[in-house]
């Protein structure tokens, strides 16, 4: 079986981490392949949302797969298959399979089932709505180990959740279950498990049926004006507010809620 499943059904992408037997572990195959899905996923019109989640029922992702990947990069273990070989040839495919530092902005849901540490946690703070079941929980436990989350955490933590309560899961390596997550804002909702793709894909669908233009304009808009002064992202918001106002789309928006019917929106 493939690391990572890959399907595209009603305008949205799903990825599954698909390695079930070792808790979803980001193996290289796993990482050149969710890289290259997000590629696809950028290029691709049709897509208008993307659901990442693991699986089983047990984890979404236990992180960095410690006999596989940590051993290659550290040059312990020599590239065995394509694999290794395509990771070690270009190490930007592991930013880009995390979400980290890319530009795509199309949005992304993550459905966390189960525990979701390391890597795996690394990987949904690059995610823009996240659902988790009542058994997930989330970690970095890296510095039990006497290493660091380096793959996204000491950047986007502490700008997503509250200053010292990123801290405390950076620097105890604790785990937080799903009501602590969603209290303290690293979630959206929280869902018996067997609701979680239910309401994953009820998202997903509401930002499917939106002005595909607009949703990508709206998270390009966030990214960039991020951090940056008022009146830097202020600029930032009018240039892509007449950017959007010049399309079919915006035409067709209101055109379609006066006639009082479902909106025919092209993404132009």
């Amino acid at each position: 079986m493939p690391a990572l499943i890959f399907e595209k059904r009603n305008h949205i992408a799903y990825l599954t981490l698909n390695r079930p037997e070792v808790h979803n572990s980001l193996n290289p195959e796993m990482l050149v392949s969710l890289a290259a899905a997000w590629k696809e996923i950028d290029g691709d019109d049709a897509i208008r949302a993307t659901i990442v989640t693991g699986a089983g029922k047990v984890a979404f992702s236990a992180g960095a797969d410690l006999g596989r990947l940590i051993p290659l990069f550290t040059g312990v273990r020599k590239a065995e298959d394509e694999w290794d070989r395509k990771l070690l040839a270009d190490r930007k495919l592991g930013d880009i399979a995390l979400l980290r530092g890319g530009d795509m902005d199309k949005p992304v849901i993550s459905a966390v089932n189960g525990f979701c540490i390391a890597g795996g946690m690394e990987l949904i703070e690059g995610t823009d709505l996240r659902v988790a079941a009542e058994n997930a929980s989330f970690g970095l436990q890296e510095v039990k180990w006497a290493i660091i989350p380096a793959a996204g955490s000491l950047a986007r933590l502490q700008r997503q959740i509250p200053y010292c309560k990123a801290m405390e899961i950076l620097l105890t390596g604790n785990r937080i279950d799903a009501q602590e997550a969603w209290r303290i804002g690293l979630v959206n909702h929280v869902v018996a498990q067997e609701k979680l793709i239910e309401k994953a894909d009820e998202l997903a669908a509401t930002i499917a049926q939106n002005g595909p233009l607009a949703v990508r304009k709206i998270k390009e808009a966030v990214r960039r004006c991020s951090g940056r002064p008022y009146e830097e992202a202020f600029k930032i918001e009018n240039e892509i507010a007449r950017e959007v106002m010049k399309s079919e789309d915006a035409k067709e928006g209101p055109r379609s809620f006066m006639e009082k019917r479902k909106p025919n929106y092209k993404g132009r």
